[in-house]
């Protein structure tokens, strides 16, 4: 190693000091593999030799994570490797605004916020648009960080419902062939909102709810003929509509309304031949300055770091390969 440095950072609260390296070390040595340096800590100081330039990266990083520490916030390798990406491109300043968003708190008392500046980025925009579209890949948060704020909504009086719908769209199966009536057979479609619900308000609260008629969970080809006024309205999945069904749901929602539309238009699971609904929208409604657009990236995957990586691998297969790739123009 060439022009080798070494930098001091003081910390003498040990249990912060332990929060920091993490269980086995784990944390640090995600750091000292991705900007090649050593780090050790002795008697509350933490030393860190390595190439001058890449120093100050990590200078950077472990300041940023002792300020979540001491803000409470849970530090684990999935954190730190988002960290360390942000503050390689130069987005660490940004980060500073992640501790300062927060949602709502769950049933079992923890507090939800944005991981990722893609999923703030979202969390702003539904605050400032009544219609608001997120595209991104699965595990980006687009359904439970939109639940959650529509829960928020609903706690502070803004809307006096919340209202979500999917397409019942057969991915491999026919609805025909599954057992029970069409409640039973739609149901398992419309799990991934129940489990964010049940997860935010827990199943008690939810439960009552529904049964108030407070919330309502529905197939999208329920919103035929209505108008949803005072209400949250999330349309999930929606790679799945068609161009008719984007229309007909875009134009459902009335006064003192707000709308979130998600889906991950590399997963279109209609037959060949059928556009995206979503896809038209963004193609139509692009120009509209009034709607929200944000786009979610593999950088804001917050499951397992390898669901990441096959997402990574898909894209560059399907460049690779030249299979038609739905990315923003």
């Amino acid at each position: 190693m060439t022009d080798v440095t070494i930098k001091k950072i003081l910390l003498n609260d040990f249990s912060a000091l332990h929060l920091l390296f993490g269980n086995l070390d784990e944390n640090i040595k995600i750091i000292e593999k991705y900007f090649n340096v050593s780090i050790a800590s002795r008697d509350g100081e933490i030393i860190i030799k390595g190439d001058s330039a890449q120093i100050s990266k990590v200078d950077e990083v472990i300041r940023i994570l002792i300020k979540n520490i001491q803000a409470g916030e849970p530090i684990d390798p999935q954190r730190v490797n988002y960290l360390v990406q942000s503050v390689e491109v130069g987005d660490g300043p940004k980060l500073e605004d992640l501790n300062k968003s927060f949602i709502c708190v769950t049933s079992r008392g923890k507090y939800i916020k944005p991981k990722t500046l893609g999923q703030n980025q979202y969390i702003k925009a539904i605050q400032t648009r009544d219609l608001v579209f997120g595209i991104g890949p699965a595990g980006t948060g687009k359904t439970f960080l939109a639940v959650a704020m529509a829960v928020r909504a609903f706690k502070n009086n803004e809307v006096n419902r919340i209202i979500l719908t999917r397409p019942a769209v057969e991915a491999g199966e026919s609805l025909g062939f599954l057992p029970g009536d069409l409640q039973m057979k739609v149901d398992p479609y419309l799990r991934p909102l129940y489990d964010a619900l049940y997860d935010i308000l827990g199943a008690d609260t939810f439960n009552s709810f529904k049964e108030r008629g407070l919330i309502e969970i529905a197939p999208l080809a329920y919103m035929r003929g209505r108008t949803l006024e005072n209400a949250f309205i999330i349309l999930d999945e929606a790679q799945n509509t068609t161009k008719e069904q984007m229309k007909m749901f875009l134009t459902r929602f009335g006064f003192d309304s707000k709308v979130v539309v998600n889906g991950d238009i590399t997963q279109v699971d209609l037959p060949i031949g059928k556009k995206s609904g979503l896809v038209h929208a963004l193609d139509v409604l692009r120009e509209v300055d009034e709607i929200g657009f944000v786009y979610l990236t593999d950088r804001d995957v917050v499951r397992h770091e390898l669901v990441k990586k096959i997402i990574i691998s898909y894209d560059q297969y399907e460049k690779t390969h030249g299979v038609k790739n739905y990315e923003k123009k």
